[in-house]
């Protein structure tokens, strides 16, 4: 495939129905940088950052940082990509599978992403918004493909969830839009959320639950996965680039502290100090934990009778 052709692929959400989609259109596009990139810049504050500079095809433009660290190459991806698809096959038959694979869960997850997120960089520069909306919209289908992909009930939509009064009587319907509805035996048991990043969305998260849990009087879990936290910086030099943090640890805390603790903060790039600060560390994880026992764990309390909520799910979408 060359850059026309990616693009094209990555702008088509409906290309993108199953897991096997996703890491098919990832092998093609690594496939392309071997040979296709004018350059690859190392950020100048955090070195396993690099991005993708393309060539008149991508309208020259510099891609989104990608950490070395998590994205395999194409060799790689062809090995690692049928162990990913291996661990899910033991997930959903209740094995446990080695925990020297959960780093290839997180780097997996983290490459097919970013290889949509870096093909729809080379859009032209008006088109931005458009390549963040379809990006955002094929994470969170990723996410919901891998959930039910072990066999467990997952859609995105619209809740109307009943509000009573002290007494039992029901006074109106409240609408929610949620990313994920996990449910089990006749239950909802999981409200989740899953971006891109946290900018300018971390708010909201806790305030659903808060709103959520106080209007239906239930303690229903919630949970958010994010991809990263990080962007694109200008440095003082022409043609350097660096990265900067947009996760709010601040917000975070007093939000955990002072509202409520989520459920489950899950991230593919996780930033150094969510791991070296000890109230952060407590509350998020790498991505690995939320398949390899979070879930299931999750899946196990008691939830919120589906027959108390009507779930709408969105046209076309995975069930």
């Amino acid at each position: 495939m060359n850059l026309t052709d990616l693009i094209a692929h990555a702008t088509d959400k409906e290309r993108f129905h199953t897991v096997d989609n996703y890491i098919t259109f990832c092998a093609r596009y690594l496939e392309y940088v071997e040979t296709g990139l004018q350059a690859r810049i190392v950020s100048q504050n955090e070195s396993h950052y690099q991005f993708f500079q393309y060539r008149q095809d991508g309208s020259f433009n510099i891609t989104r940082p990608l950490n070395s660290r998590l994205m395999y190459d194409a060799d790689s991806f062809t090995n690692t990509a049928y162990q990913f698809t291996q661990t899910l096959e033991q997930l959903k038959d209740s094995e446990h599978p080695s925990d020297e694979l959960r780093q290839n869960v997180i780097c997996t997850i983290y490459t097919v992403q970013q290889s949509i997120g870096a093909a729809l960089d080379a859009l032209p520069a008006g088109m931005s918004n458009q390549a963040r909306k379809v990006n955002g919209d094929l994470f969170e289908r990723f996410i919901r493909l891998l959930i039910v992909s072990l066999d467990v009930d997952c859609v995105s939509g619209a809740m109307q969830v009943p509000v009573k009064d002290a007494e039992g009587k029901k006074l109106f319907n409240s609408s929610y839009q949620h990313d994920l509805l996990i449910s089990k035996d006749a239950e909802l048991k999981i409200i989740g959320s899953v971006k891109t990043s946290s900018k300018d969305r971390i708010d909201k998260v806790f305030m659903d639950k808060f709103l959520y849990n106080r209007l239906t009087d239930t303690a229903l879990p919630h949970i958010a996965i994010f991809l990263n936290d990080v962007q694109r910086k200008k440095t003082k030099r022409e043609n350097e680039y660096g990265v900067s943090a947009t996760f709010l640890p601040g917000h975070f805390k007093a939000y955990t502290v002072k509202l409520n603790p989520l459920d489950g903060v899950y991230y593919c790039d996780i930033r150094p100090n969510m791991v070296e600060d000890v109230l952060l560390s407590q509350h998020i994880k790498t991505i690995d934990h939320f398949f390899y026992s979070d879930l299931w764990e999750l899946l196990n309390r008691h939830g919120q009778n589906l027959g108390e909520i009507a779930i709408e799910p969105e046209e076309n979408e995975v069930k």
